[in-house]
């Protein structure tokens, strides 16, 4: 189903935005989460820690008007539950089902693709290297990323294709050229952004060992 195929809920249903929940969870308090996806999609990625505790119920348990009572044992009644699903459509749906019947629950604006468009930077405080190195962090992934810059010149390590317009406006409000865009090795988490970087005239460099495994774009770039 569609986001709008399911029905609006008969009660306002609170949402939170990705970061907000991050946030929750990185200061250490107990998070409580309703993930409404199929269950491959859950086994494949879900958001966890050691302080959430993750429940799988698929949306489709909760379209009927009589859920059964074995599924509503699954959820904490004593507790805000923040109910997730993909894009943001069927868990505004559960939730205000489960809020019709007093249960205390929010869901999660957009989704697992909101989660997917966390990307955070830091600065590399121990680097002791030429210019400033910074840090980008995929908390959906773990995939990290780098910016080096240095008297007005930088180059971006292991870009992610998704945040190709990131980097050129963290370069644009640092005020520095971004000269390269490399890839440190094949990436098996991530599309690489180093094409996209490269057609926006930043020079694209990639390993030689991406040749060996099989790169077919590789004639197009710069091999060191």
């Amino acid at each position: 189903m569609n986001a709008d195929d399911f029905p609006t809920p008969d009660v306002d249903v609170e949402t939170v935005d990705p970061e907000s929940l991050k946030d929750r969870i990185d200061a250490g308090e107990d998070v409580t989460l309703l993930d409404a996806r199929m269950q491959s999609d859950y086994g494949e990625w879900r958001i966890d820690g050691e302080n959430v505790t993750s429940i799988n119920i698929p949306y489709f348990e909760f379209l009927e008007d009589d859920i059964d009572e074995g599924i509503l044992e699954q959820i904490p009644d004593d507790r805000k539950v923040t109910v997730l699903c993909a894009k943001g459509g069927s868990s505004e749906f559960v939730a205000g089902t489960l809020a019709e019947r007093d249960y205390d629950v929010n869901h999660l604006e957009d989704g697992m693709n909101g989660w997917a468009s966390i990307y955070e930077v830091v600065e590399v405080e121990r680097y002791d290297g030429a210019g400033t190195l910074l840090q980008y962090q995929r908390p959906s992934s773990g995939c990290l990323g780098y910016l080096l810059y240095d008297e007005g010149e930088a180059a971006i390590i292991d870009p992610l294709r998704a945040f190709t317009d990131r980097y050129l406006e963290d370069a644009d409000e640092l005020g520095v050229d971004l000269k390269y865009a490399l890839d440190t090795h094949v990436h098996a988490d991530h599309v690489s952004g180093v094409r996209d970087l490269d057609a926006e005239g930043i020079e694209g460099v990639i390993p030689e060992a991406a040749v060996d495994r099989g790169v077919t774009y590789a004639d197009e770039l710069i091999t060191a």
